[in-house]
């Protein structure tokens, strides 16, 4: 294949397009959407390039829209992605994540005394915005960095 040629993803007709995504966290953005199990048709690429990112990943969601909840869950992996809501091959809504507030359920707490990790006690945390994503523990106090972090099934 010459250099001048690139491979392209098809265009979906309807659905999500999560975009700018860090290659390194297009697994952990499958695993907390619960894409290995989406029976719609699921498309992604990773270590693409991106004049911005250097290398970046992608993800297209056939006939599937994110609610709020899964769009900050993809904020707190990847805080510069971008969703795109298709519908009828047009993008009709753009949304840059935004860090949220709260997290709810989907991180482990860091500390193996907290009552999430000993009690059915789902977990919650606020989120402290900085160069790296701190989560402080609504029940244990403890804070988590988001490279450290660990998430739940």
């Amino acid at each position: 294949m010459s250099k001048d040629k690139k491979v392209q993803v098809t265009a979906i007709e309807n659905g999500t397009v999560i975009d700018h995504i860090p290659a390194d966290s297009l697994f952990k953005i499958v695993r907390i959407l619960r894409l290995e199990s989406e029976i719609n048709k699921v498309t992604f690429g990773t270590n693409l390039e991106s004049k911005v990112m250097g290398k970046k990943a992608i993800i297209k969601i056939n006939d599937r829209y994110c609610e709020q909840e899964e769009v900050n869950r993809i904020a707190i992996i990847a805080p510069m992605s971008i969703v795109n809501t298709i519908k009828n091959f047009d993008v009709v809504e753009k949304r840059k994540v935004v860090i949220p507030d709260s997290i709810e359920g989907f991180v482990k707490c860091g500390n193996p005394k907290c009552i999430t990790n000993n009690e059915p006690v789902k977990t919650s945390f606020s989120i402290i915005k900085s160069e790296d994503i701190t989560f402080k523990c609504r029940y244990c106090e403890k804070n988590t960095y988001q490279s450290e972090m660990i998430l739940i099934k």
